[in-house]
């Protein structure tokens, strides 16, 4: 182990460009929450559709989320910011490119674990409410869904996790997130193993108050079942 090099390490550039990497984190949580806002209500009625009798409708969820999950986000981002507008004519910045490739790829990824969540719901919980006669949006809003989301809430967290990690990518677009400004400051300061290791570490610890938080609510939904029953 090379202990002069451990030694010569200065954690406090970290310190010095706080504010800088503050307004960077503050970035990556505003694409992290509207990313997976959204996500959750696109994949909650992509799933929805899934169930429908109408094949063709069934069939275009299927080709939606087989190819938003079985293509790189990277490519999706490129294509989303380069190709898109010579196709459309319509020109998105940075930053709503980078919103709308998380939105798209990660609608996909909800999409199949809330129907997973839809598919787990008992079959008498269906009966039992056409048998009262509910209209549809009712039973899917106040039977099914609720249900669902109790069981997917887990992957829905670790999905959620990996979303906060994806963020990432969006640097490349010179995004001013945690990991763009984390690289303009290791170029500037030349100390990218400080600086690295910092990020690495914020991404750790958000990602744990993430998993925490999902394990408090599955927790709470638990005995909110319990007394229920």
């Amino acid at each position: 182990m090379n202990l002069d090099f451990l030694t010569s390490l200065n954690f406090g550039v970290v310190w010095e460009y706080r504010w800088q990497l503050l307004a960077g984190f503050g970035m990556t949580l505003e694409l992290l929450a509207v990313s997976a806002i959204l996500g959750l209500c696109f994949g909650s009625v992509l799933a929805i559709a899934s169930q429908s009798r109408h094949r063709p409708l069934r069939w275009l969820v299927i080709i939606y989320v087989e190819v938003w999950r079985n293509t790189p986000l990277l490519v999706q981002l490129f294509w989303i910011h380069f190709a898109l507008p010579m196709l459309t004519g319509i020109n998105t910045t940075a930053l709503e490119s980078g919103l709308i490739a998380l939105t798209a790829n990660v609608t996909a990824y909800f999409s199949e674990i809330v129907r997973a969540g839809i598919q787990s719901v008992d079959q008498g919980q269906w009966e039992a409410a056409r048998a009262l006669g509910l209209r549809p949006a009712i039973v899917w809003r106040k039977v099914i869904l609720p249900q669902a989301f109790r069981i997917v809430l887990p992957p829905l967290v670790n999905m959620t996790v990996s979303l906060l990690k994806a963020t990432a990518i969006l640097s490349v677009l010179s995004i001013n997130d945690l990991m763009r400004v984390a690289a303009s400051l290791a170029n500037y300061t030349f100390k990218p193993v400080e600086l690295y290791s910092f990020v690495a570490l914020v991404y750790f610890a958000a990602g744990l108050v993430l998993s925490t938080i999902g394990n408090r609510l599955e927790r709470r939904m638990g005995k909110s079942v319990e007394s229920a029953g």
